[in-house]
């Protein structure tokens, strides 16, 4: 994914956590293989204008880093869901979303 970076280790989701701080960070949880998560990172591609630049962006393989999505679920106490957003800000979730509630607009409200 153009403009995402990929999580692909603990210690990505911990510099992520305290990036929060400075910017907003979102965390896109993507399984690969599903057609919902399919659609929503279309729709998140269709409306990247809307948060590009406004927060550093964040894409995660669930088939190739199930432990990290785990660690990501206890460490910002959220309920593991696929697909998934987290918006995190100062260092706490502001806003989640998944399946086909994924929507640039309302993510970009949440800057």
């Amino acid at each position: 994914m153009e403009n995402w970076e990929s999580i692909e280790s603990e210690q990505d989701v911990y510099k992520i956590i305290e990036q929060s701080v400075f910017r907003p960070q979102v965390i896109f949880k993507h399984s690969t293989t599903c057609g919902i998560s399919a659609q929503a990172q279309y729709n998140l591609m269709e409306g990247i204008d809307l948060i590009a630049g406004q927060a550093d962006l964040h894409y995660l393989d669930l088939l190739r880093h199930r432990a990290i999505s785990n660690l990501i679920a206890k460490e910002l106490q959220v309920t593991h869901q696929s697909p998934q957003i987290i918006v995190l800000k100062n260092k706490q979730v502001v806003y989640t979303s998944s399946h086909h509630s994924i929507n640039p607009k309302k993510i970009a409200e949440k800057f």
